[in-house]
């Protein structure tokens, strides 16, 4: 199976978009997204210094754009993706790449998303002064330990031995000066504390924005930073993105539901190598490719097509299609019984793991065509559970 992933802020680096603005049709997708930002992103990504990058309003839709636009050359047509993509992830605001990637949200309403999102969030950083610092090695349960004793937060939990912590910059001296046993502790050269209390205000912005986006049930499964879950109904994406703002990435949980899918390879998108870097440690024996230039694509569609399998998602839009958030048993909930109608955010069920027990909502509700698992069934993340007409549309 194969999953692609996109980078977070921080992976950019000057001039990374050069080879690619030299292809005539990258560099048209790549203005007509710059012009939905406002911003001369192509500078950005070819003349401007790793400090004008830095900044959050030109890091963020940077970022998206590229592996956005970059996307479609190894997809020209971008419905044959859904054959061959496992799953979809993002870091941090890779996930609205992610998102319109899975077809949850549209290119455009992405590049709005995420040019308000980075204009929030750093007028969010600028209230207080704040960091974030990673803190390398050390025995888990005591860098958390830490974190929490310095009234941090572990804004980005990246798998063993990678925890960022976020939070005032006094904070982050104080806890300098006292660290973890055997851990390193490496200053992030970032505008603010992400993911932490300090960007709520961000959030209210971007989900007054959110509730006029529409948006459509992804078409292929697309694994949560929140918690690590596979998420499929299109407003419950959006709504995740939006309050990840302001809360911790959780990229360990994302990588355990890949290994619960079974993935093979991971491919991640322009400016790529950070997020295969945590895969090759946390998921021996799981392929990466990092695509970082139009020189790739042969490479690249070759990885794509030995890791490729459809996620099964991809269905008439005439059904909704309840599925799976993780990994576990699935038990059929009681108050549904042998109902044929489903109200608008009913559970469904729940799905049963060693770790905890998730309820399953259907979110749109409507008409029971078929039940596509029994009770007690074993499952997988994002595996179709029950099909239903929309309601309303019979």
């Amino acid at each position: 199976m194969l999953v692609i992933v996109a980078p977070g802020q921080g992976a950019q680096t000057p001039g990374f978009l050069t080879p690619w603005l030299e292809d005539p049709a990258f560099a048209a997708r790549f203005h007509w997204l710059s012009t939905v930002a406002g911003l001369d992103l192509a500078h950005y990504g070819t003349e401007a210094d790793a400090e004008t990058i830095r900044d959050t309003q030109i890091a963020q839709p940077l970022l998206v754009a590229t592996a956005l636009v970059s996307a479609l050359h190894l997809f020209p047509h971008p419905g044959d993706a859904f054959e061959r993509i496992g799953a979809v992830a993002g870091h941090s605001v890779g996930e609205i790449a992610a998102a319109a990637g899975a077809r949850a949200i549209t290119a455009e309403q992405a590049m709005v998303l995420v040019r308000e999102r980075g204009k929030a969030m750093a007028q969010a950083a600028a209230v207080t002064p704040t960091g974030m610092t990673a803190v390398l090695g050390g025995d888990r349960d005591e860098v958390l330990a830490s974190i929490a004793a310095a009234g941090l937060t572990p804004a980005n939990d990246n798998g063993p031995g990678q925890v960022v912590a976020a939070g005032t910059m006094e904070q982050l001296a104080a806890f300098a000066e006292n660290p973890p046993a055997k851990a390193r502790l490496r200053p992030l050269s970032v505008a603010g504390a992400f993911h932490t209390v300090h960007m709520a205000p961000a959030v209210s912005h971007l989900e007054h924005l959110a509730a006029a986006v529409t948006t459509h049930d992804a078409r292929t499964r697309v694994i949560s930073n929140r918690d690590g879950r596979v998420v499929h109904e299109g407003r419950e994406v959006l709504r995740r993105i939006v309050g990840q703002i302001s809360s911790p990435v959780r990229w360990d949980l994302c990588m355990e539901t890949m290994s619960d899918l079974g993935v093979t390879g991971i491919l991640e998108m322009p400016p790529a190598g950070t997020l295969t870097g945590i895969a090759k440690r946390a998921l021996k024996g799981v392929e990466t490719f990092s695509f970082n230039g139009p020189d790739q694509i042969d490479e690249a569609r070759a990885f794509i097509d030995k890791h490729g399998e459809p996620a099964g998602l991809d269905l008439t839009p005439t059904w909704r299609v309840v599925v799976s958030p993780a990994k576990g048993t699935f038990h059929v909930g009681e108050e549904i019984g042998d109902t044929d109608l489903v109200a608008p955010g009913a559970s469904i069920g729940r799905v049963a793991s060693s770790r905890d027990e998730v309820s399953v909502k259907a979110l749109h509700g409507g008409q029971v065509v078929e039940w596509l698992v029994e009770d007690g069934d074993l499952v997988s993340p994002g595996q179709p559970l029950l099909r239903l007409h929309p309601e309303g549309s019979l």
